[in-house]
């Protein structure tokens, strides 16, 4: 998936000021100089529009949203959460659009509001698959509500000038979904539009709710989505937009907000990716069948409510934009061209300076392995072919509509997926430098151009100029700038090497079962004071040997520079003098990180925290000194964080591992004979992890650990008091949502996790959501592998991210 042109998303902050002339150029209705002022308006809007990207975007979307009629122009969707938290944002851009002569169908839903309502009524909302049970009492109150947040929009819309039509009834008709499942939910069997073109063709915005009824009158709930669906199959819309507070959908593995999605090219393979579960999979799936029932001209975008205006007239856009999409037409010989017609695209390439004609450079493909890419428009194409064992793409050409930007998108993707290494240039006034710019890992500035490229180093360009001199680069030009290479590409270097510290301990074992499983990791030191001169038998890629190493060993072993990654895994307050000759090294230019499994860095701000699932990725990508998370800390900052901004006192944690906890040193902690039928509480007030996930989430906690009879495995209870209710669905969908991208964690719902379940396995486990509305509080269980998610398993996420290899590799499904 690709992001946004970098340029234009730098410019979203100028949205904000954007907004605040509108209401001052009102539409004075009954004025003689009605038309006069609504143009003037409409200028003044464009002007402000042309701030958000160019005239010729403006223009240009302006003129194709303004070529069918009013009520095809766009369906928006409304979520109660946006009327509720970002009325004035939603106002806002909405009369924008207005003030310009656009129509847009709102309609708009009511569910967290229904839910407060509810709770507070002291009713349990009760669902099925997901769908709300309707009776007549809930019904009653969604009615009114549905109708005191409809007029809550349409005054918020008057007093910016906007006439507003509120439609509550006479657009969607229904049938009973399951009367004696659901009760009163309905599905939608017709929708009459005449309404909907009657206000707009009057001049007013409609705006409807999603409440439907049948033919004898009676009202039936329907979902806010499926009533949105339901309108755009019969109105067959330019676009259909959901509002989301996150601003599109966020890609599982990165974290990103996923730019575009082809469904033609890309469904399948999305739908296949592990992180592509729950609510996402369901919403994707809801697209697809959408948007397989309506015109190819008609896309869905998810964005935030700020964006509006960017999505509807940039060719960059905002949020997540979904297009059924095409499929690009690929040749790889003259004859076809020549066949199908497609010499007039080599016209507008810039190789015609060196070949003359589209028939010469024909002929010249003839004699070099070459591929034809096609867009579906016709008008968008890239001829790629190989000199010099360097695979060129020769021109990009784009026409001037926006769907060829489609199949630019579509173009490029194929051309990495078969090319994989390849460049190209631009000149500097190219009205797609940006995007260019955006596709590529590098780039060199030339005196007027700009030479790109994909799967290359520099030092490949900078060897390789004398070969593109036909391409009018200069071998003298000056490097300008590069971006960082992907980390496929950076695996094909030589293995990264590692030195492990402590490797006598359990977390130690594990540490070395997983670096013996990792294709791009070697093993080099293994320090061990007891088993010094044995050789390490569970490792088979090498032989090594047990060593003793000590800080001045490490000292000398960095001045080589033959390690990429040294982990310390010792008892607390052992690990300073090994870090302190690393960071001695480092000043001679010792490039080693450390990622230190003990509490010795957990509070120190110039280490990186190592909980990738709740900490910035790009941080721990650039981190040398990562501070591996304790085993209770993870499970319980794991377990508390969805629920942070909720906490009204102090959260309860209680917890209990098995004895591999307490180490290899005997202790009672350890000793079978001890916890036989027994479990033993230690250090109930005080214990470091308890500073250490207070310390994290930002508020305080009370954990209480206990160790027990089994070897391995933690099982935490967590009771949190929370200043808002929720029911056991939202919670299970609110850790769903939030996890939904994290591979080594999984959300069970009602079900509680057993820590016997979790035992050998890499991830995290969460469950039992219960909510305890006298007082409110939230009963959440946890489990985890003490010695793998909690220690050596999440120690190998912190060496992947900082040597740049992908989180999750080396770490068995």
């Amino acid at each position: 998936m690709y992001s946004g042109w970098t340029k234009l998303a730098r410019s979203r902050s100028r949205l904000t000021p954007l907004l605040a002339p509108v209401p001052r150029a009102r539409v004075i209705c009954h004025s003689r100089n009605v038309n006069t002022d609504a143009q003037s308006t409409r200028k003044t809007v464009v002007q402000l529009l042309n701030n958000i990207g160019s005239r010729r975007e403006v223009q240009q979307y302006l003129s194709h949203f303004t070529s069918v009629s009013s009520q095809q122009f766009a369906v928006i969707k409304v979520g109660g959460a946006i009327i509720s938290n970002e009325l004035e944002k939603l106002s806002s851009g909405l009369a924008f659009l207005y003030h310009l002569g656009l129509f847009p169908v709102i309609v708009h839903g009511a569910g967290p509001q229904l839910n407060a309502q509810l709770q507070q009524a002291g009713i349990t909302a009760e669902f099925h698959d997901g769908i709300r049970v309707t009776d007549g009492g809930t019904l009653s109150l969604a009615r009114q509500l549905f109708l005191n947040e409809n007029l809550k929009l349409a005054e918020s819309l008057e007093r910016l000038g906007v006439r507003t039509r509120p439609l509550t009834s006479g657009v969607f008709y229904a049938e009973y979904l399951d009367k004696s499942k659901y009760k009163y939910v309905g599905k939608v069997v017709k929708v009459d539009n005449r309404p909907i073109s009657q206000a707009i063709d009057a001049g007013y915005l409609p705006i409807l709710t999603s409440m439907a009824e049948t033919q004898e009158g009676q009202l039936l709930n329907v979902n806010a989505d499926i009533a949105a669906g339901e309108l755009a199959r019969t109105l067959k819309p330019l676009k259909i937009v959901y509002l989301n507070e996150k601003g599109g959908l966020v890609h599982g593995e990165n974290k990103s907000i996923i730019s575009t999605i082809d469904l033609e090219e890309e469904y399948d393979d999305l739908m296949s990716q592990w992180w592509v579960r729950h609510g996402t999979r369901l919403k994707l799936k809801e697209i697809k069948d959408l948007l397989d029932t309506l015109p190819d001209t008609t896309s869905v975008a998810i964005i935030s409510t700020a964006d509006l205006q960017k999505e509807l007239f940039t060719d960059s856009g905002a949020g997540t934009l979904i297009r059924q999409g095409s499929r690009v037409t690929v040749v790889s010989d003259t004859a076809t061209i020549k066949s199908q017609k497609l010499e007039q695209l080599l016209e507008g390439s810039s190789m015609l300076d060196k070949f003359g004609s589209a028939s010469q450079y024909l002929e010249y493909l003839k004699e070099t392995a070459f591929k034809l890419y096609v867009g579906s428009s016709g008008s968008t194409g890239a001829v790629i072919h190989s000199q010099n064992d360097l695979a060129c793409i020769d021109f990009l050409s784009s026409g001037k509509t926006p769907w060829t930007v489609n199949d630019m998108e579509n173009i490029f993707k194929l051309v990495r997926k078969d090319w994989g290494r390849f460049f190209w240039y631009s000149d500097i006034e190219d009205p797609n430098l940006p995007w260019f710019f955006e596709k590529a890992e590098g780039s060199i500035r030339l005196d007027s151009r700009v030479l790109f490229w994909c799967g290359l180093n520099s030092k490949e360009i900078l060897s390789n100029l004398d070969n593109l001199q036909s391409y009018g680069l200069n071998k003298n030009s000056p490097l300008r700038s590069e971006r960082c290479y992907s980390t496929v590409a950076g695996s094909a270097n030589r293995p990264k090497t590692v030195g492990l510290i402590g490797a006598r301990g359990y977390t130690g074992a594990e540490l070395i079962k997983l670096i013996d499983g990792h294709p791009h990791l070697d093993l080099a030191y293994v320090s061990s004071r007891e088993l010094v001169g044995k050789p390490l038998a569970s490792y088979r890629k090498s032989l090594v040997t047990y060593s003793n190493l000590s800080p001045k060993d490490l000292l000398q072993i960095e001045r080589t520079g033959s390690i990429d990654c040294w982990i310390t895994a010792l008892p607390n307050g052992v690990s300073g003098p090994f870090v302190n000759a690393i960071d001695e090294a480092a000043l001679d230019g010792g490039k080693s990180s450390i990622v230190d499994l003990s509490a010795d860095y957990r509070f120190d701000d110039n280490w990186v925290y190592g909980l990738p699932e709740l900490q910035n990725r790009v941080q721990l990508k650039s981190a040398r000194r990562i501070a591996n998370p304790g085993c209770y800390a993870t499970a319980a900052q794991v377990g508390i964080f969805p629920l942070r901004d909720y906490i009204s006192g102090l959260p309860m944690v209680f917890g209990v591992s098995g004895y591999s906890g307490a180490g290899t040193k005997p202790s009672p902690k350890n000793d079978l004979g001890v916890l036989e039928n027994n479990m033993i509480p230690y250090s109930l007030t005080g214990h470091i992890h308890e500073r250490e996930i207070s310390k994290r989430l930002g508020a305080s906690i009370s954990f209480t650990p206990h160790v027990a009879s089994w070897f391995r495995g933690i099982q935490m209870t967590i009771c949190i008091p929370l200043s808002k209710t929720f029911s056991s669905k939202e919670l299970c969908e609110l850790y769903q949502e939030t996890y939904a991208s994290d591979r080594l964690i999984t959300v069970k719902g009602n079900e509680p996790p057993m820590v016997k379940d979790i035992a050998n396995r890499h991830g995290i486990e969460l469950g039992g959501f219960a909510f305890n509305s006298n007082p409110n509080r939230v009963i959440i269980c946890v489990t985890i592998d003490n010695l793998l998610k909690g220690a050596a398993t999440q120690c190998l996420q912190n060496v992947n991210l900082s040597l740049g290899y992908d989180e999750y590799l080396g770490i068995p499904e």
